[in-house]
């Protein structure tokens, strides 16, 4: 999926980019899901709330490209800000984890199982 954060102000995301949605959709709360934004650029510093996943999760990117997890930028945000990623003119496709990658989330011990 991709996330449009235009309207946010920095030092939150201010620009469309990939992101994991982690959660389900919940009773009473439809419009919106919780997410954790992808980026190709790695941590300044090994920290553990930045994860590396095994393969970049953006269909018109190279599937070796480091690809991380930002998990210290976990926030909620409304479906209207998602789409899915286009890679034809009619075609949108989204992307799944691997279930290693969903592991590796969720062994950070702030997703639950």
């Amino acid at each position: 999926m991709v996330g449009d954060f235009r309207g946010f102000e920095a030092p939150e995301l201010t620009k469309k980019r990939p992101v994991i949605v982690i959660s389900p959709r919940l009773p009473y709360r439809s419009g919106l899901v919780t997410i954790v934004p992808i980026s190709t650029t790695p941590p300044r510093t090994n920290v553990p709330y930045v994860c590396r996943l095994s393969k970049n999760y953006a269909p018109w990117g190279d599937p070796d490209v480091e690809t991380w997890a930002k998990c210290d930028l976990v926030m909620n945000i409304g479906l209207a800000r998602l789409q899915a990623f286009k890679v034809d003119r009619r075609k949108f496709v989204s992307p799944h984890l691997t279930s290693e990658d969903l592991e590796v989330l969720r062994g950070l011990g702030w997703m639950s199982h």
